[in-house]
């Protein structure tokens, strides 16, 4: 058995080199012209078929490798939910900005309608996931699920309520309607909370992780305190003034190459809202929290 800081590195490293790159990934994609999206959805999907197969074969499986196919069987599924919303597949029924002087209940009503099916999506994958793995001895999968549904959630809310850096150049341009749901303030009430509950948990993690006797536990225990760690950072960036957006600068190259006009920004009465359109130096919440 490996001892030392060694025993963890190959997961760590593992692990945020596929955040990274698929964060990247997904941008590019979502930048390329609309007739290239039906593509990138075969191909997510034939991968999310390969994702829930791996859930399968994985949930008797203690061992390291079953744990690296776990968990990566569930950032490729979540990968699936990412693309599905950003090429506008899987969206909700409201596809309008909100009229300016919206707030209160009513908006974030609204905020709930323009990714209601996304939500309920996400929900039924859970549930495939669950059925796949709960009578299998491996569930690192399924907590790894879990982990990206917490970071998509509590990104979520927190750019709805207000941080200082919002993603919106980050949107492609079928969905700049969302920029009427993002809130620009330095902080809110929220973000304390938030980051407060994903450090104890990624403590509960990391010393899961550090006592671990099995390699499987290890393994497993290393990739879930790591996606917290980065769920932390993720928070973090939402609300510190770090250009962070310089590690995927090559995911934007697909958006400059084209010049592609933003829908008219109209609600179902064909008034048009105009709305400030906040920038934001930091791409990694854009793939969780503007929807």
């Amino acid at each position: 058995r490996e001892v030392g800081v060694t025993a963890y590195m190959g997961p760590i490293l593992f692990a945020l080199f596929v955040w990274w790159f698929s964060t990247g990934l997904i941008i590019y994609l979502d930048g390329l012209p609309r007739p290239t999206f039906k593509w990138s959805m075969l191909g997510a999907t034939a991968l999310l078929a390969a994702a829930f197969y791996g859930f399968w074969i994985s949930g008797d499986d203690t061992t390291v490798r079953g744990a690296y196919v776990a968990f990566a069987s569930a950032l490729v599924a979540w990968g699936w939910h990412e693309m599905s919303f950003y090429t506008g597949y899987v969206t909700g029924p409201r596809k309008h900005a909100c009229a300016d002087g919206c707030s209160g209940w009513a908006h974030f009503g609204h905020a709930i309608q323009v990714s209601l099916w996304h939500e309920l999506a996400i929900l039924a994958s859970f549930a495939v996931i669950a059925a796949l793995t709960w009578s299998g001895a491996n569930k690192i999968g399924l907590w790894t699920f879990v982990i990206l549904w917490w970071m998509h959630e509590s990104a979520r809310l927190n750019v709805f309520f207000g941080v200082r850096n919002l993603n919106a150049h980050f949107l492609p341009p079928h969905l700049a309607y969302l920029k009427s749901f993002l809130n620009n303030r330095p902080m809110n009430l929220l973000f304390p909370f938030s980051v407060s509950i994903s450090t104890v948990i990624c403590s509960v993690l990391a010393t899961e992780a550090a006592i671990a006797v099995d390699p499987h536990r290890q393994t497993g225990f290393t990739f879930l305190a790591t996606m917290m760690a980065l769920a932390i950072l993720e928070h973090w960036f939402l609300v510190l003034p770090i250009p962070a957006e310089a590690m995927w600068n090559w995911s934007m190259k697909s958006r400059q190459a084209r010049a592609e006009p933003a829908p008219d920004a109209r609600c179902h009465d064909g008034r048009r809202h105009d709305h400030p359109k906040p920038h934001s130096p930091t791409p990694i919440a854009s793939l969780r929290s503007v929807h």
